[in-house]
């Protein structure tokens, strides 16, 4: 497996404004896991490993104490999770993940940006089924044997596992991240999680011409740009 594994979700340039984008989309998500599962991180796990995946992003302790606080306290909005499909230029298989607090602005600005690419939005399912929802962490400070036996005394499958230049690599079921990194944690506290991510990953990738391209990338930059826009995952090759 190596680092053969490769999520196809779109990587947002280290920009001012775009680093201003991963905050919020952050303190979205982590505004919504802190009023489902209550704000304390040491009793929602959830929301314990969202807080770590906001700081290996960099995201500004304020901004992750900021949205806490507003959960607690009950004084943000109520924002609707909800997913967009469909086929870029060229082709490509693309999955949407919004948080909003109006569907209808949402729906409409996700649409526009197909368009305006001379590409049409589908509907529910119609990408969806060519992508598996996986998750990777990657580890060091336990074996091989040792994480298999932890994770299978967990009851947790996964699909893959392999030593890479003293790293473990693991593959599972995208639902299973958290248990994944609880089961070692548990076992080994003394373990380093180098790297844990779960996304949508296509069975099938496409070749894009140049000029395919070109509006595929403006279509990303156009996507981005949405405030209500989350993650952004696609199959176009090498993109």
């Amino acid at each position: 497996m190596g680092r053969k594994f490769e999520v196809r979700k779109v990587a947002m340039a280290k920009t001012m404004a775009m680093k201003s984008k991963i905050y919020s989309r952050f303190g979205k998500e982590i505004y919504m896991v802190a009023k489902a599962g209550g704000t304390n991180p040491d009793s929602n796990l959830s929301l314990k490993h969202l807080i770590d995946r906001a700081k290996k992003a960099q995201v500004p302790a304020d901004v992750i104490k900021r949205n806490i606080q507003k959960a607690e306290k009950g004084v943000g909005e109520d924002f609707m999770p909800n997913r967009y499909e469909g086929f870029g230029p060229g082709g490509a298989a693309i999955i949407i993940d919004t948080l909003t607090d109006n569907l209808n602005r949402t729906v409409s600005e996700v649409r526009n940006c197909f368009t305006k690419v001379g590409c049409k939005m589908g509907v529910s399912g119609s990408v969806e089924h060519g992508y598996s929802h996986l998750c990777h962490v990657t580890l060091k400070g336990m074996g091989e044997e040792e994480v298999l036996e932890t994770l299978l005394m967990a009851d947790i499958d996964i699909l893959e596992l392999e030593e890479v230049d003293s790293l473990i690599e693991i593959e599972g079921n995208g639902f299973d991240l958290d248990k994944i990194q609880d089961a070692l944690k548990e076992a080994d506290d003394s373990i380093e999680i180098i790297d844990a991510e779960k996304g949508w990953y296509p069975s099938v990738f496409v070749e894009l011409d140049e000029t395919s391209k070109e509006d595929f990338e403006k279509m990303m930059d156009l996507l981005n740009d949405l405030e209500d826009v989350q993650e952004i995952f696609h199959n176009a090759k090498d993109l």
